[in-house]
C-alpha cells in the first residue's frame, strides 16, 4: 500500500463563539492562549499539562494550523489585542482606575470600623 492511499481528512478542533473568539472545541481555552503559550516556547506536552481540558492531539493539530496559516492567525490575534485595548479604554473612561487601591482600602477601613 502506498502512502498516497492513506489520505485522511480531519476536522479542526476549533469553534468561533458568538463574540468572534476562536476556542478549542469543547473547552473554554482560546486559540489566543494556545498560540501565546507556543510562542513563549512551550511544547505541545507542556501546553497539554497546563490546559488539561485540551487533548494533546488537538494541540498538535492547532499548532500545525497556526504554522500553516500564520499570517491570517497573526491578523486575527492583532484584531483581538486591538479589541481588548478598546474595551479597556472604555472601562477606564467609565471607571477611572487611578487611586482605586486607596479607595478600596478606605472602604475596607470603613467596613471594619
Amino acid at each position: 500500500m502506498s502512502m498516497n492511499a492513506l489520505a485522511v481528512t480531519e476536522t479542526l478542533p476549533i469553534i468561533t463563539d458568538s463574540d468572534g473568539v476562536m476556542r478549542i472545541a469543547h473547552t473554554r481555552v482560546t486559540l489566543d492562549t494556545l498560540v501565546s503559550a507556543f510562542q513563549d516556547g512551550a511544547t505541545a506536552e507542556e501546553i497539554a499539562q497546563q490546559y488539561s481540558a485540551v487533548p494533546l492531539a488537538d494541540i498538535y493539530s492547532l499548532i500545525g494550523y497556526y504554522l500553516r496559516r500564520r499570517p491570517e492567525i497573526e491578523a486575527y490575534l492583532a484584531q483581538r489585542r486591538q479589541t481588548a485595548a478598546s474595551i479597556r479604554e472604555q472601562n477606564e473612561a467609565h471607571c477611572n482606575p487611578a487611586g482605586i487601591r486607596a479607595r478600596l482600602l478606605a472602604r475596607r477601613a470603613i467596613g471594619a470600623a
